[in-house]
């Protein structure tokens, strides 16, 4: 009888055990080697579970508003500040704060009402062929609607959120008329109709099809140690160049992630959230996937070192948010496709 009330005993102690279960559950649009490492080694470090949920940022967010207080998200993670500003406008975030959060994250790189905080940032930068073209007089993303490029530019689709959010950054240093003419500038410049992904502008470079192309500077270090040797090889031939170096700084944009709303695991997401922005998950990041740390403590890696230091435009990332549907109309009347 003992024996069977012991069995018994046990069996409920490992069924509450298994009920408080620790997890943390992630709707995030990032799809990089470096996230699968982070979760690994935070799994193994803390014990916690993560789950996630891929999808492109526009649809989780949509996805959150139609679940409401029945989400199972505790941590909503973008590749692009705009939608961040978008799942905070929306009502989708709660603000957090902890002393490590404070200390973990740049100031510029995260929200001032503490509903997202950034997690790597990435430079919209030109690529080009030092052997065939100079680039000495293009010191500004506004001199890419100059007639001397017509024929020369080539780009992702309006579709693509870092295009929109180079537009957006435009209309809010310049204004929407000067923001205008640049996309109408450009379109006139293009050497294709827009197609293909960052990588895919680097290759048409390389191929001679366009001198200049449009793209976030971590794809370079990505393709310098690709598996494919077509793509060191064209990484190799390729050389970056930082814009508006003498004004407000080069345009970037930033991953980042915020507690949802209604988080059943919050406290677990808060630590996911410090873990990934700590010395040691901030190195995965730069080292893995060549994005620049939001840790002031860590460097980035010495493929992205080699590129030098460049001056980064201040400007209110949630601007990017702000500005996106303007953006994207500016696009459509741009005839950008």
């Amino acid at each position: 009888m003992r024996r069977i009330a012991l069995v018994f005993m046990l069996a409920i102690i490992s069924a509450v055990s298994f009920a408080k279960k620790e997890v943390v559950n992630l709707y995030t649009e990032r799809h990089y080697d470096a996230d699968k490492v982070l979760i690994k080694n935070f799994e193994k470090e803390t014990g916690i579970k993560v789950n996630v949920v891929k999808a492109k940022g526009d649809e989780l967010i949509k996805k959150l508003e139609l679940e409401g207080k029945d989400t199972n998200a505790d941590l909503f993670i973008t590749a692009d500040a705009g939608r961040l500003f978008r799942a905070k406008k929306a009502g989708l975030l709660q603000a957090v704060e902890t002393d490590k959060l404070d200390a973990n994250v740049r100031k510029e790189l995260k929200d001032a009402d503490n509903f997202w905080y950034g997690l790597t940032y990435r430079a919209r930068i030109i690529a080009y062929d030092p052997k065939r073209t100079d680039v000495s007089d293009l010191k500004r993303v506004e001199d890419l609607a100059k007639p001397e490029w017509k024929g020369k530019v080539v780009v992702r689709s309006s579709s693509n959120l870092y295009n929109q959010s180079l537009l957006a950054s435009i209309i809010a240093n310049d204004g929407s008329e000067k923001a205008t003419e640049w996309a109408e500038g450009v379109v006139e410049n293009m050497a294709r109709t827009p197609k293909g992904n960052d990588r895919g502008q680097a290759k048409a470079v390389a191929a001679g099809i366009g001198e200049v192309a449009i793209m976030n500077s971590y794809y370079m270090g990505r393709m310098m140690t690709s598996k494919d040797p077509a793509e060191v090889e064209v990484a190799k031939a390729l050389k970056i160049k930082f814009l508006n170096q003498e004004d407000r700084g080069n345009h970037i944009n930033a991953s980042g992630a915020g507690v949802t709303k209604y988080a059943k695991n919050k406290e677990n997401a808060i630590k996911f959230l410090e873990y990934m922005t700590s010395a040691e998950g901030q190195k995965v990041f730069a080292e893995m996937n060549f994005e620049y740390p939001v840790n002031t403590s860590v460097e980035p890696s010495e493929i992205v070192k080699s590129w030098g230091e460049f001056k980064i435009d201040s400007l209110d990332l949630n601007e990017l948010g702000v500005n996106n549907k303007e953006a994207v109309e500016i696009f459509d009347r741009a005839g950008w496709k």
